[in-house]
């Protein structure tokens, strides 16, 4: 076995040029399986990791999917409001033990704005239940004084260059309309969270009564606004997790307004099953150019064979058997396969080093970097596989070819 495979890697040197072509299709195949198959698990953990301390999510009544886009990853927007008192009365539930009501729909240079109350800070986990943690200054403060300060995510301070002390100006809606900029109500940055990998990092947080305050004439109807009446969502947290279904079927069946309350990790499992014909789409997308990759390394082999019949009948004429030959192809066509899986690998390692802090910060995607789980090093161990396999066809053809073919090959 070792001369063959000494053998093996001359041969394939003498024909360096065609065959690092087909290593690059294959490295190519293999990065994009590798690829979206890390793209795929991170941009779930992602989502998974945004709320892993509320037990519930609350708004009025709308799908479980389109309200946890809005109230947690600020995608789209709610139809319609959640009543303060509301709010307040699925806090008094005895069972339940902190509400964070949000207030949503305006935004600073396409960031969205997050209008919310103290608890916010102290309630809301992400990641492994982890809490939201300070880089740089405070939280808002206390009422008045603290009336028209923000704490902005980490993405919009890296991104805009905010520091504490910055004033800043919020929009209307997206802030598409310079008219709708609340120019005569400037606020003072004063803190800025830690990195999270969350879309808390892209959002500019306020105080819930400032949000009423921007809409209902400034300082001069800031008293109205100490008493928000309305709230886009809240978050909910309990004091005993298997109360979970009761608080649900409470504010399910609250007769004051229609409301819903669903269970995160339900509402993602609903995501999940509404794009997973998108995923299995690129996951064929990318297997199909596997194939191609794999249908050249057959095709470059076989055309190549008819030039090496001449070596070929040389190596049978010195003794090598049909059966030796068969495994030199074989070994050939697993070294090519191998050097390209190993590139490709290479490549995507390379890629997510290098696009990590790219795609964290204008995605809040976080790409793990801790190594080759078992699903990547499955595909892998597949196209090794495939290798070995499109490799039988040239192979097998090598194995019939008799030692006059290869002398006297026909004109």
């Amino acid at each position: 076995m070792t001369p063959l495979l000494g053998l093996a890697a001359r041969s394939a040197w003498s024909r360096r040029f065609v065959l690092a072509l087909t290593v690059a299709s294959i490295a190519l195949s293999v990065f994009l399986l590798l690829g979206l198959e890390r793209l795929r698990a991170d941009v779930r953990e992602s989502f998974t990791a945004s709320v892993s301390g509320t037990d519930l999510v609350v708004g009025a009544r709308t799908g479980g999917v389109q309200l946890m886009l809005y109230a947690v990853f600020r995608i789209g927007s709610a139809t319609a409001n959640l009543r303060m008192d509301s709010a307040q009365a699925i806090e008094r539930h005895p069972v339940v033990a902190w509400v964070v009501p949000i207030s949503l729909g305006d935004s600073h240079r396409g960031y969205p704005v997050v209008g919310t109350s103290d608890g916010y800070f102290s309630h809301f986990r992400y990641g492994d239940r982890q809490a939201l943690a300070l880089a740089s200054g405070r939280v808002f403060g206390a009422l008045p004084t603290g009336l028209h300060e923000a704490v902005v995510g980490a993405e919009v301070a890296d991104r805009l260059g905010y520091r504490g002390g910055d004033r800043i100006v919020l929009s209307h809606g997206d802030g598409a309309l310079a008219a709708n900029d609340h120019a005569d109500q400037p606020f003072t940055v004063v803190g800025v969270l830690a990195r999270t990998g969350t879309p808390v990092d892209r959002s500019v947080h306020i105080r819930l009564e400032a949000m009423d305050a921007l809409h209902a004439g400034g300082y001069a109807g800031a008293l109205q606004a100490l008493q928000p009446r309305q709230v886009t969502a809240a978050l909910v947290g309990l004091k005993q997790r298997s109360a979970v279904f009761s608080v649900q079927r409470f504010v399910n069946d609250y007769r004051e307004e229609p409301l819903v309350a669903v269970l995160p990790g339900v509402a993602l499992d609903e995501l999940w099953a509404l794009i997973g014909v998108a995923e299995q789409a690129l996951q064929l997308a990318s297997a199909l150019v596997a194939v191609v990759s794999l249908a050249g390394l057959v095709a470059v082999m076989a055309a190549g064979l008819n030039e090496r019949r001449r070596e070929l009948a040389i190596l049978r004429a010195v003794g090598a058997s049909p059966r030796q030959l068969l495994g030199l192809l074989l070994i050939e066509g697993l070294l090519l396969t191998l050097a390209g899986v190993v590139a490709g690998a290479v490549a995507h390692a390379l890629a997510c080093a290098v696009l990590a802090p790219w795609l964290q910060g204008r995605f809040g995607i976080t790409l793990g970097l801790t190594g080759i789980g078992a699903d990547p090093l499955a595909l892998m161990g597949a196209v090794l596989a495939a290798g070995l396999l499109a490799s039988l066809l040239p192979a097998w053809r090598a194995y019939r070819l008799s030692l006059a073919d290869g002398l006297a090959p026909p004109v």
